[in-house]
C-alpha cells in the first residue's frame, strides 16, 4: 500500500484510491454525516469513509457484483457493498459457552430497569427566564395545594393547566424506564411516593412538573436465559465488526492510496 499523508482540506493534494480521485466536493457533501468536535476532524472522518467506500466498491466490481439488485431503498452502491461483505465476512454464531462467559463478566449490565407508570402537569418555563420560572413555581405550589388539600382531580388539572401534549390524556405519560426522560425527572421518580401527587414539583430544564406515580415496578437482574438473545446479538455484531475491519485492512494493504493515512480499524464506515 502506498500512502502519502496530509490533511483533507481545501487546497491540499488529491486523495486517490487506485488512481481514482476523491474530490473536495464529495468530501464536503460527506461531512454532514460525520459530526465531530471540529471541522478538521469531521473532514478527515468524511474523507476516510469515502476512501473505505471506494475500496469496497472497487473490490465489489472486481468480484462481479455490479448487477446486484438493491433491497428496499438501497442504492446500487449500497447493495454492492452489502453483498460484498455478506460474501467475505463471516457472522459466526456464538456458542453457549461464549454467551455464559460474557454473561458472567457483565452481570451488572444485564438487568430490567425500574419502571414507573406516570402522569404529570408541565408548567413550562425556560431555564434563563427567572420571572417565568418564579411564576411557574408559584403556580405549581397552588396546584399541589389543590391536589393534596382539596382532593382536586389530577386529570382535570392536567387538562386545564399542563402544557405538555399529554394534557389531552390527563397528563398520562405511560410507562417510563431509565434513560427515557431527563436526568432530573428520572432521579425524582425513584424517590417520589406512589398513588398520590408529589409534595413538591420537580424542576427541570423545561419548567416545573407536578408528578403522580400510579405504579412502580422495581428492576431486577436478568437471568441467563432472559439475557441470552441480547448477548448473542451483541457478540455476533461485535465479531462481525472486527471481521469487517480486518477485511478493509486487507483491501487497503492491496491498494494504492495517496493523500491520506488510512486506518481501516477506526474508519467511520466501520464504526
Amino acid at each position: 500500500m502506498t500512502v502519502q499523508m496530509h490533511d483533507p482540506r481545501a487546497g491540499s493534494a488529491d486523495i486517490r484510491v487506485n488512481g481514482r480521485v476523491i474530490s473536495e466536493d464529495s468530501i464536503n457533501r460527506e461531512v454532514q454525516y460525520h459530526p465531530a468536535a471540529n471541522l478538521r476532524t469531521a473532514r478527515r472522518n468524511a474523507a476516510t469513509a469515502l476512501v473505505v467506500r471506494e475500496l469496497l466498491l472497487d473490490e465489489a466490481e472486481r468480484q462481479g457484483l455490479s448487477e446486484i439488485t438493491p433491497e428496499g431503498d438501497e442504492t446500487r452502491e449500497e447493495a454492492m457493498i452489502r453483498e460484498l461483505l455478506d460474501r467475505n465476512v463471516d457472522r459466526p454464531e456464538p456458542t453457549e459457552a461464549d454467551c455464559r462467559q460474557w454473561f458472567d463478566a457483565n452481570r451488572d449490565k444485564l438487568r430490567i430497569p425500574d419502571q414507573h407508570e406516570v402522569s404529570h402537569i408541565l408548567l413550562p418555563a425556560p431555564p434563563d427566564d427567572d420571572e417565568l420560572r418564579d411564576q411557574a413555581r408559584k403556580q405549581s405550589k397552588e396546584l399541589i395545594r389543590q391536589l393534596r388539600e382539596e382532593n382536586a382531580s389530577f386529570l382535570t388539572l392536567a387538562r386545564e393547566h399542563s402544557r405538555c401534549p399529554s394534557a389531552e390524556e390527563g397528563g398520562h405519560l405511560g410507562i417510563i424506564a431509565r434513560g427515557q426522560t431527563t436526568p432530573e425527572f428520572e432521579r425524582a421518580l425513584s424517590r417520589l411516593p406512589v398513588g398520590e401527587a408529589a409534595e413538591h414539583a420537580v424542576e427541570s430544564r423545561y419548567g416545573f412538573h407536578i408528578v403522580l406515580i400510579h405504579h412502580r415496578d422495581e428492576g431486577r437482574p436478568l437471568d441467563f436465559e432472559e439475557a441470552r438473545p441480547q448477548i448473542e446479538s451483541y457478540l455476533v455484531e461485535s465479531v462481525y465488526r472486527r471481521g469487517v475491519s480486518q477485511y478493509i485492512s486487507i483491501l487497503a494493504g492491496q491498494a494504492e492510496i495517496q493523500g491520506i493515512d488510512l486506518d481501516a480499524a477506526t474508519s467511520p464506515l466501520v464504526q
